[in-house]
């Protein structure tokens, strides 16, 4: 038998660098959102950041606090090619997730850990994959 259950990895790249951040936590909500979002502001105190996300209910929600050194952008509706972000998600899948069933929600997480800890340590395979020209050109103005 066959049983459906879910845990959500949430990301942040920097196409300038390939710096990525991510969490995997148990919903897509407001309140695992604001966790996301305080963690990606207190890893990088000293930094001002721009967040672009797409238009989901979650990264809207007037219940959000931004931390201070983080501001959101939104992508136009039904555009997820303009998000590096998703590239990131079509290379975790592939190479860490093709073909395969699991056992138990615990080693999916397992696998997860593993893709993302590997994205998360090879900056050079982030930065190639999120680096459109178009990007570093408006982040050079």
């Amino acid at each position: 038998m066959l049983i459906h259950q879910y845990t959500y990895a949430y990301g942040a790249v920097s196409p300038l660098d390939g710096r990525l951040d991510s969490l995997i936590l148990p919903h897509v909500n407001t309140e695992c959102m604001q966790v996301f979002l305080d963690e990606v502001a207190e890893r990088h105190p000293n930094e001002n950041l721009i967040m672009i996300m797409d238009g989901a209910g979650w990264h809207k929600s007037l219940q959000l606090s931004l931390p201070d050194n983080l501001r959101t952008l939104f992508l136009p509706p039904y555009s997820p090619e303009l998000n590096p972000q998703e590239h990131l998600w079509d290379e975790l899948r592939e190479k860490h997730f093709h073909n395969i069933a699991f056992n138990s929600l615990s080693a999916l997480e397992d696998t997860l850990v593993s893709g993302l800890f590997s994205l998360e340590n090879n900056p050079q395979l982030v930065h190639s994959i999120s680096a459109w020209d178009w990007i570093i050109n408006a982040l050079n103005f």
